[in-house]
């Protein structure tokens, strides 16, 4: 007979029920990983006793390999931002396919009121509009770009909540619209030469003080807010939130704005950081951000997961691809290795919805 405690009201509280917070777990396996990509580098005959994260040539003033993970953290930052986005969609019942080519759609529409008048003392060659769109204020294309990224998730809010249409169709549908947008933009020719202003908000570790800032505040806002609750409530029970008062199908479209103006934001970030923009921006970040999600314990059935879940999905992926350049796989092995995982992330979402039904 298990042992059990005497609860509130006469409830009884079983220990063998108790379980570790499922953010432990992904940091468990974080690390899991990391020790195995450090045995590979050891057992491997060609990676010459090569270490995967530690300084073993005393190259740097720490003992970690510090370039190494600046790279990784840099690679899932912008990512990453669209994948609080996706955190709160999936939270809600939703899916959203559509980040990966907004983000392309965006880069190209923003850096067109970023750029710069005069490249080497010479016109600018890559001028999209006339002289009044030279030199900006910073703040003008991230506005452009944050609206642009409220009016497609208004759009697909809207089309999901008032016209029942499934999210994977809605955000599929507009997949299409904004890889065409992209494309149409300047007829597929890539924009450059941003101003100062717009260069600096991508430079170095930028990217990743803004992931990990939007994940603080996500974060709160998630866990102490109506809105967080809201979401919750919709995802676990539509029905009953709508019983309970919660305006369902206005909270939907408030959702899907947030996501797609963080995968705005993401495109901001990343036209700023490479310094231009091109049409094919964002090729399967949807999917990654989505894999970043599941692998932190975000349920795909919708009511449960969190932010810092996420945010250490993220380090997973970022260390797993890290891992895979590191042990020198090949790029199409990697692919297949990327695509094995994001379906095992699923798989151990079904795995955890069972054995949680199991405890009740």
């Amino acid at each position: 007979m298990a042992e059990t405690n005497q609860g509130t009201g006469g409830l009884e509280f079983d220990k063998k029920k108790r379980v570790w917070p499922n953010e432990l777990n992904i940091l468990i396996a974080l690390i899991l990983i990391i020790a195995i990509f450090e045995a590979l580098g050891q057992v491997l005959p060609y990676m010459n006793d090569q270490s995967f994260l530690f300084d073993t040539r005393d190259r740097f003033d720490s003992m970690f390999n510090e370039a190494r993970l600046r790279i990784i953290i840099l690679q899932v930052s912008i990512i990453g931002i669209i994948a609080l986005g996706v955190t709160q969609v999936i939270i809600s019942g939703g899916i959203d396919l559509s980040s990966g080519p907004l983000v392309g759609a965006t880069a190209m529409i923003v850096m067109s009121f970023a750029q710069t008048e005069l490249v080497n003392g010479g016109p600018n060659p890559k001028a999209v509009f006339g002289e009044w769109a030279f030199d900006l204020p910073v703040l003008i294309p991230i506005i452009v770009g944050l609206a642009f990224g409220a009016l497609i998730g208004f759009i697909n809010g809207s089309l999901i909540s008032f016209t029942r249409i499934p999210p994977f169709i809605a955000t599929l549908g507009m997949f299409l619209i904004c890889r065409g947008i992209a494309q149409a933009w300047t007829r597929g020719k890539p924009v450059s030469f941003p101003t100062e202003g717009y260069a600096g908000l991508g430079s170095g570790m930028m990217p990743v003080f803004w992931f990990l800032g939007l994940a603080v505040l996500f974060h709160f806002v998630l866990k102490y807010t109506v809105y967080g609750k809201h979401t919750y409530a919709i995802g676990s029970n539509e029905e009953a939130a709508r019983m309970s008062g919660i305006n369902v199908k206005k909270h939907k479209v408030l959702v899907y704005m947030i996501a797609s103006m963080l995968a705005a934001f993401a495109a901001i970030i990343l036209s700023s950081k490479n310094l231009t923009a091109q049409s094919g921006m964002g090729i399967f970040y949807e999917l990654y951000a989505i894999a970043m999600a599941v692998i932190g314990g975000v349920s795909l059935t919708g009511g449960r997961g969190s932010i810092i879940g996420t945010v250490l999905g993220a380090m997973v992926f970022g260390v797993i691809q890290s891992g895979f350049t590191y042990i020198k796989l090949d790029a199409y092995y990697q692919l297949m290795a990327m695509g094995a995982i994001i379906i095992g992330a699923v798989v151990l979402d079904k795995v955890r919805q069972e054995r949680s039904a199991m405890r009740k």
